[in-house]
């Protein structure tokens, strides 16, 4: 039993948006050096799940807590909940026309070391950051001069979530559908950035629909989703289970 506080605590979590309710009774603890799982059909809740973790407005709390190292973050909006370590890979990357993606990542970069009191980094500084950054996702610098996402393949854009993640280094990082449109190699090298990224005082969820991310990137904890609440929870091996047997066996 671990004794130390989580870092993300989750308790009787009900949520709305437009008055339709999408989270029941959502129960879960997160501690650091973990990796969960969350899996489950489309419409249980896993992307609505993941957006009202990040402080997205559009939802609406009805009931519950979310404890982050402790404290309750449910007043906190989404640029504060990002300083402080909450990081969401979305599951449909947006398109920033205009925006170069080395100013975005240096903007977002800076303003996480200001809120922390830390240096920020000039404009060559961060360039020697990025690049190593980079060769950790075999991405190529000449992404660091196109608009952010704009005419990026679905993988390149998932690869520059990632690229984000590991610049930004949050506690808890959780990974919308990372996986989705991803061919075997980019699946590969987006795993083994993953794995790179994670530590004991770190923590990651892995929101999924199949197992093969599961191959590469292991997780402590999986959990199935249904209706807005998590109705089983196991080891890596539910997966495979879920793989053969798809979820209306749990029912």
């Amino acid at each position: 039993m671990n004794l130390d506080l989580p870092l993300l605590e989750i308790k009787n979590l009900k949520a709305c948006i437009d008055e339709n309710q999408i989270i029941n009774n959502l129960n879960l603890k997160i501690y650091k050096g973990e990796i969960h799982a969350i899996m489950g059909p489309n419409g249980s809740g896993k992307s609505t799940f993941s957006k009202i973790i990040a402080g997205h407005p559009a939802y609406t709390i009805l009931q519950g807590e979310i404890l982050f190292n402790g404290s309750n973050i449910l007043d906190i909006d989404a640029e504060t909940r990002s300083h402080l370590g909450i990081f969401l890979a979305f599951q449909y990357p947006i398109e920033i026309p205009g925006v170069s993606n080395e100013d975005f990542l240096r903007i977002a970069y800076n303003s996480k070391q200001k809120f922390l009191n830390k240096k920020e980094s000039n404009p060559i500084e961060f360039l020697q950051l990025i690049n190593q950054k980079l060769k950790n996702i075999g991405m190529s610098s000449i992404f660091l001069t196109r608009n952010v996402n704009d005419g990026f393949s679905g993988g390149e854009k998932k690869r520059n979530e990632i690229l984000q993640m590991l610049l930004l280094q949050p506690q808890l990082s959780i990974l919308d559908e990372t996986d989705s449109g991803l061919d075997i190699d980019a699946l590969r090298i987006i795993s083994n950035g993953i794995n790179l990224f994670m530590n004991s005082n770190k923590a990651i969820v892995l929101i999924t629909h199949y197992q093969r991310l599961l191959d590469y990137v292991k997780p402590d904890y999986v959990h199935v989703m249904q209706n807005g609440t998590i109705i089983k929870t196991g080891n890596a091996s539910l997966a495979q289970e879920l793989e053969q047997k798809g979820y209306e066996w749990l029912k």
